[in-house]
């Protein structure tokens, strides 16, 4: 529904985006990393039609945004970072606006309004002045004027942006919600947060796309030793010696005490599943195994692992 070939813009010299290429699929939520200045926002205006690209270009529901912008821009909804909210407007009266605006047919306005205020849940405030909305209503009205002309592509432009913690559940609930319906292409700086609601990663440093995949398949990627928790209700030292002494066991580390329990980390071998073996180890010594699982890397340590591989080589092309 989103592909991106080689979509390239300068700020003077600097190549704020320099060849990103990409594809979302049909239903799928793809975030888009990266950290503050890395080229998310000028990619997404880019696609939203708000600015040219320099070389490339992008199709939106299979419209050209260059040779198509128009056909482009009515087959997507875009929040951006700084949704431009009208403050003496009403709800409704913006929501209406926006519709009309977008090509809504006069017969189906109402049904379009309606719905967009259902999905975002912001119907009890359909004749409230949106000056006097908390910033959490205000962000889904943002979200509500992305989806009024039901288009099948939502471009999001860090949507949980200085949310209180109970603003930022119910934003990303609702994301889930509209996903399936729409394509969604999702910023975001926050890596739990992409983590959370994202089918794809698209990781995106200093302009150029480093990496395009599920967190699954770049876990698989980048790890290189199998990780395991490991909480045992024994004497601490016996434990952890017993571990240290297992067949392809590379590294023990106690990394918390609860109960007269202890939690332990362990690095092991990618060719050997060791789960089978510390359980039997565990229980033929008479001690109670509490917790047994795989430790998977973050998103975080993905992410940083991905673009301390990659800087250096951009350094040295620049």
């Amino acid at each position: 529904m989103v592909e991106c070939e080689d979509l390239t813009k300068y700020y003077g010299d600097l190549a704020a985006v320099d060849g990103v290429t990409f594809a979302a699929n049909k239903g799928e939520i793809l975030g888009f990393l990266g950290p503050n200045g890395a080229g998310k926002t000028t990619t997404m205006r880019m696609i939203a039609g708000y600015m040219p690209p320099d070389r490339g270009t992008a199709r939106v529901a299979g419209y050209d945004i260059v040779e198509e912008s128009v056909a482009a821009r009515r087959h997507l909804g875009y929040l951006p970072e700084n949704v431009p909210l009208y403050d003496d407007m009403t709800v409704g009266h913006y929501l209406a606006f926006f519709a009309k605006l977008r090509g809504v047919p006069k017969k189906s306005l109402r049904e379009r309004v309606e719905y967009a205020m259902e999905a975002t849940d912001i119907a009890e405030r359909e004749h409230w002045i949106i000056g006097k909305l908390s910033k959490g209503f205000r962000r889904r009205v943002g979200i509500a004027q992305a989806i009024v002309h039901n288009p099948p592509v939502l471009i999001l432009d860090e949507p949980t942006e200085g949310l209180d913690p109970f603003q930022v559940i119910a934003i990303r609930e609702l994301i889930r919600q509209l996903r399936g319906d729409h394509t969604i292409f999702l910023s975001t700086h926050i890596l739990p947060e992409a983590q959370a609601m994202s089918d794809r990663i698209v990781i995106i440093d200093r302009g150029r796309v480093l990496a395009v995949d599920t967190t699954q398949n770049l876990t698989a990627r980048l790890q290189r030793v199998r990780r395991l928790r490991v909480e045992v209700r024994g004497p601490q030292p016996d434990v952890q010696k017993k571990l240290n002494a297992m067949a392809g066991v590379l590294h023990v580390e106690s990394v918390a005490s609860r109960d007269g329990a202890t939690v332990f980390e362990l690095q092991g071998s990618m060719e050997v599943d060791l789960r089978e073996e510390i359980a039997k180890m565990v229980i033929g010594s008479g001690w109670a195994l509490l917790e047994l699982d795989t430790v998977e890397m973050t998103l975080e340590e993905i992410f940083l692992e991905i673009t301390r591989r990659q800087r250096p080589a951009v350094r040295g092309e620049a």
